[in-house]
Parts: C-alpha cells; sequence; structure tokens
C-alpha cells in the first residue's frame, strides 16, 4: 500500500489520520485498513499522543471495503468469508473502540458500509452538512457487517436502525445529529478548525481518566447495574493513582485551573 494512501500527522499532542484515495471515495483496500490499524494501536502506545483525528479527502469519508476484484461466485471453503470479516473489518471496528485515546471522526463526504461503521465506532463524530451515511450493504445483497449490527442499534435503537439497514437510504447530516448518531453538523468550511478545537481540549484532559471512561462507557451497554457499579469502582480506583487525578483534586483546592499531563 503506498503511504500516502493513509496520511499520519502529529500536532499538539494529537494524531491525525486521513483516508486519501479521493477518486476512490476513500473506499478501503486492505492495506489502508490494517494501517489505520496499526496507527490507532500506535496512538494507544504513545505517551505523546493524547487524541486521535480520522478524516478522509475530497467529497468522500469513506465509501465502506473497496469490493473491486471481490471473489463473486466459484468455490468457497467454509469459514473463509467469517474470517476475512473477522480479521478485517471488524478488527477495524474493534480498533476504534478498544483505542486508549478519544478519537474524533470528521466526516468530510460520504459514510457507506463499513465507512459508516467506522465513523460510528469513534468517540465524537462531526459531520460537514454535505455528509452522508448509508447503510449500503441491502442494495448489494449484503448482511451489515463490520460491526453495523452491534453499533446502530445502541446509538439509535432496533427500530430506527432496521429501518435504515432495510431500505438503505442515504441519511443527511442534519438528520443523523436529530436521530443521535453525530454530535454535531457544521458548515463544510469549518469542519477541519472544529476538528482541531475539540482534538485539542481533548488533549489537554486528563488522558487516563478519558480512557477508563471510553471502556466504562462502552462496557455499560452491555453490563448489568452491579457489573457496571463494579467496573466503575475499579476504574476510579485506578485512575487515582495516576498524576492527572491528583493535580485535579490538587487544583481543585488551590482553586486554579488544572494542567494535565496525560500521566
Amino acid at each position: 500500500m503506498p503511504v500516502s494512501e493513509v496520511l499520519q500527522t502529529t500536532d499538539g499532542q494529537v494524531s491525525y489520520l486521513t483516508l486519501n484515495r479521493p477518486e476512490a471515495l476513500n473506499a478501503l483496500a486492505p492495506g489502508q485498513r490494517d494501517r489505520i490499524i496499526d496507527l490507532l494501536a500506535e496512538a494507544s502506545a504513545d505517551p505523546d499522543v493524547r487524541a486521535v483525528v480520522l478524516t478522509g479527502t475530497g467529497r468522500g469519508f469513506c465509501a465502506g471495503a473497496d469490493l473491486r476484484g471481490a471473489c463473486v461466485g466459484g468455490e468457497r471453503t467454509p469459514g473463509d468469508v467469517a474470517r476475512v470479516l473477522r480479521l478485517g473489518a471488524q478488527r477495524l471496528i474493534a480498533a476504534v473502540l478498544d483505542c486508549e485515546k478519544p478519537v474524533i471522526a470528521a466526516v468530510n463526504g460520504t459514510a457507506a458500509g463499513l465507512g459508516a461503521h467506522l465513523a460510528l465506532a469513534c468517540d465524537l463524530v462531526l459531520a460537514a452538512e454535505s455528509a452522508k451515511f448509508i447503510e449500503v450493504f441491502v442494495r448489494r445483497g449484503l448482511v451489515p457487517d463490520g460491526g453495523g449490527a452491534f453499533l446502530l442499534p445502541r446509538l439509535i435503537g432496533p427500530h430506527r436502525a432496521k429501518e435504515l439497514m432495510f431500505f438503505g437510504d442515504a441519511l443527511s447530516a442534519t438528520e443523523a445529529e436529530r436521530l443521535g448518531l453525530v454530535n454535531r453538523v457544521v458548515p463544510d468550511a469549518e469542519l477541519d478548525k472544529t476538528a482541531r478545537e475539540w482534538a485539542a481540549r481533548l488533549a489537554t484532559g486528563p488522558t487516563r481518566a478519558l480512557a477508563l471512561t471510553k471502556q466504562l462507557v462502552n462496557a455499560s451497554l452491555d453490563s448489568d447495574r452491579a457489573t457496571a457499579f463494579a467496573a466503575e469502582a475499579a476504574a476510579q480506583e485506578i485512575n487515582m493513582t495516576t498524576e492527572d487525578a491528583q493535580e485535579g483534586v490538587r487544583s481543585f483546592v488551590e482553586r486554579r485551573s488544572p494542567e494535565y499531563k496525560g500521566r
């Protein structure tokens, strides 16, 4: 995969990941997918990275998996399709959900299929006014994959999720915001600026507390109350050993703004 197909820059402790195949609406080839997974893992492990922004170039955020060259018909070995999904699309979505740094999706255009799920797996979703979200699988006679049947019902409930997945209609950014799929819709020209402002705020926050908060919220959707309360108490126990937690309490007592270092 040419390095230029996934651009990575770091600015102010924020890692910016940009899909860069505008001629294909940033449809994801396997090499790009694996590169994003690796970059998210690097962001998790790098103490100098405290937030991640994921976006695309051109008119598309991501048009889904690149199906050109995909085998249609012919003989298949049982388990091949499931294995490809498990090691490919599902691993990508898990990499976003499990990233230890907050991930912002700056959706600059069409987000379809796996591309829509890639955006919705992020912790915060900003969308340009021209952005569209499409559960395109039904148009291809396919079952939603890449975590769609896991993510969507948790975000908007089963009935709305089925409507989007059964019909495959394009959802405008404004409608996506109304349904709760998007945090904020902004004019196209302001998307990058807003994403950078949000990322800068996250990068000055208590990084480990944010990571633990992300884990708690994600896990809570599949937990009963007792399990969620136990996880919360354990997370706070761990968090109170960090320098940032001590700084936060100390700054409150001293009536000043905290200065978090991400440690």
